[in-house]
């Protein structure tokens, strides 16, 4: 190959994975986070499972898209080991769509298609449309980078070298881990495939090889879910080993297979296109090995959980510092899933003040108080935080209409006043010690005022609860009439204990520990009310009940 023909390959290896990026992120965009919330009202149905999994992968064109996210879910306990089983298996099928377009050949008409996609994004404002622009032309791209790919190695078939090499390939383990080696390199199975079908209609490598590297890019395209489970927890691990071990017993399958039946040439008989041939041998190897492992899918979880068992020292305790449930700081995706989990982690962290912050009143007038508890969530509570600071400097640098910079701006400031309210409740609790010199003398006066209190502070955590963090008037007056309650009885209170003060019911210390407490009370009212007025500029709207059913698992109040 002289330089030319080189520069052109690596054109069109550019063009085809920008096309492909693009043409997701399209399909990403135009769907919202309607992807995820299916993913996450998925039930135990395998056969739903399979049909969901496959949907998804073939919108996005993306098998590692989809199993990154299912880890995400796993790790956050939102989906079982088993139901995550039938979901891997059907993106595994929905990936080979992207074989299939290709094998269309509409490279012909590709620059038409990728001249529309540009026109309605550069000439329209419709988000919608720009998105369905977005598809157009990433599709168009694509086959454009195709057809420059396959036109850069037509030299090659007067190279020998190129022709002893791809001799060398016919050996299986090798052709293996090249498919694997490569796939893992570029993340992405659906592009490997695409570079193999661009050699293939050069009429670079036949069949007969090009099938033990379909085998290989299969295993390969793993690599992005390993990635993903570094930082999460056994269970997300799990799913990868089941995503890993899938293909590798699916390619041992067919290894064997082929061995006994002309496999090849009952696929060479289907079409003469050589790119056909290699998609139809993709698809057929996904859906076979979907079909015999089907059946022993809750022995492919088991098999996860012997490979990787939990250790009791990791049941026993956790750590603070573990990653985000919702937010995947590595993998942000499109605006739509940004701001979908910004909201649920949002309200997993305001779970954890608000289950400190009961508890740090009630230790006020409870013995017993487990202290070390109470300071574990303010830790955790101060790592989302930090962790979400970073997060929100890549969310940034994605695209987003002003609904969704304004929404998620929003959510941010959120975050620092549910800290604050975090901060608060470690402030009450140093009045409850009792080796503290800040010790509240108690009494039962002082109880049922901070009882009731404590009522209406819970009122308010369960309207935004309930709302889920969402634009609501009603939602609004409500915690401002609680609110405006609070601001009433604080000040009575302070002034029934220097009544008590007075009658010698309590100390003079006791009376500014109590005003110290009223204050901090008042001041987390106040970032309640900070938190539901950020809600209000929130236009951003969640349409499903997630958090309400998959919040159990988190809840840190245990």
């Amino acid at each position: 190959m002289n330089l030319t023909s080189l520069l052109g390959l690596f054109g069109g290896l550019a063009l085809f994975l920008y096309g492909m990026h693009m043409m997701s992120n399209g399909l990403e965009n135009a769907a919202g986070d309607r992807m995820k919330t299916i993913l996450e009202k998925l039930t135990s149905n395998r056969f739903l499972g399979l049909l969901v999994g496959a949907l998804i992968t073939a919108v996005i064109q993306s098998s590692s898209a989809t199993t990154v996210m299912v880890v995400g879910f796993v790790n956050s306990k939102l989906m079982t080991l088993q139901q995550a089983v039938w979901i891997i298996m059907g993106a595994n099928i929905g990936t080979t769509i992207t074989g299939q377009l290709i094998a269309l050949d509409a490279s012909k008409i590709a620059p038409v298609i990728a001249f529309c996609g540009v026109v309605l994004v550069t000439f329209l404002k419709n988000k919608k449309l720009n998105s369905i622009g977005d598809i157009l032309a990433g599709l168009g791209i694509l086959f454009i980078g195709m057809d420059m790919m396959k036109e850069a190695m037509v030299p090659l078939q007067e190279s020998q070298v190129f022709i002893d090499a791809m001799t060398t390939i016919s050996n299986p383990i090798l052709a293996i881990l090249l498919g694997a080696g490569f796939t893992a390199l570029i993340q992405s199975s659906s592009a490997s495939v695409g570079i193999l079908q661009a050699l293939a209609l050069s009429g670079l490598i036949p069949l007969s090889s090009a099938i033990y590297i379909i085998f290989g890019q299969n295993i390969g395209t793993c690599i992005t879910a390993v990635l993903a489970s570094l930082g999460a927890n056994r269970m997300a691990k799990r799913t990868t080993i089941i995503h890993l071990s899938f293909n590798i017993i699916g390619t041992l399958i067919f290894m064997l297979f082929i061995q006994f039946v002309p496999f090849v040439s009952w696929m060479e008989a289907i079409t003469s296109n050589p790119a056909a041939q290699i998609a139809n041998t993709h698809t057929t190897f996904n859906i076979v090995t979907t079909l015999i492992l089907l059946p022993f899918g809750n022995h492919l979880a088991k098999l996860a959980e012997i490979i990787m068992p939990v250790k009791p020292e990791e049941i026993e305790d956790a750590n603070y510092d573990v990653p985000l449930v919702f937010v995947d700081t590595n993998n942000i995706g499109s605006s739509a899933i940004a701001i979908s989990s910004l909201r649920k982690e949002a309200l997993a962290m305001l779970k954890l003040a608000e289950t400190n912050l009961e508890t740090s009143i009630e230790s006020l007038y409870t013995p017993n108080t487990d202290f070390k508890k109470i300071e574990k969530r303010e830790k955790r509570i101060d790592f989302i935080n930090y962790e979400i600071t970073n997060y929100m400097s890549k969310v940034s640098q994605i695209n987003m209409n002003e609904n969704e910079t304004i929404t998620s701006n929003a959510l941010y400031k959120c975050f620092s006043d549910i800290e604050r309210i975090g901060d608060h409740a470690i402030n009450i609790i140093q009045y409850s010690k009792e080796d503290s010199e800040m010790r509240l003398t108690n009494t039962q006066e002082i109880q049922d005022e901070l009882s009731q209190l404590l009522e209406l502070l819970e009122k308010s955590f369960s309207l935004l609860f309930a709302y889920r963090l969402d634009s609501n008037d009603d939602c609004y007056s409500k915690i401002e009439r609680i609110e405006d309650r609070i601001d009433e009885l604080t000040a009575t209170y302070r002034q029934k204990q220097i009544d008590r003060l007075y009658e010698k019911k309590v100390t003079a210390k006791d009376c500014v520990i109590y005003s110290e407490i009223m204050t901090d009370i008042e001041r987390v009212s106040d970032h309640l009310i900070n938190i539901i007025q950020e809600c209000k500029r929130c236009s951003f709207t969640l349409s499903d009940d997630l958090f309400t059913s998959g919040f159990s698992a988190v809840n840190p109040a245990s």
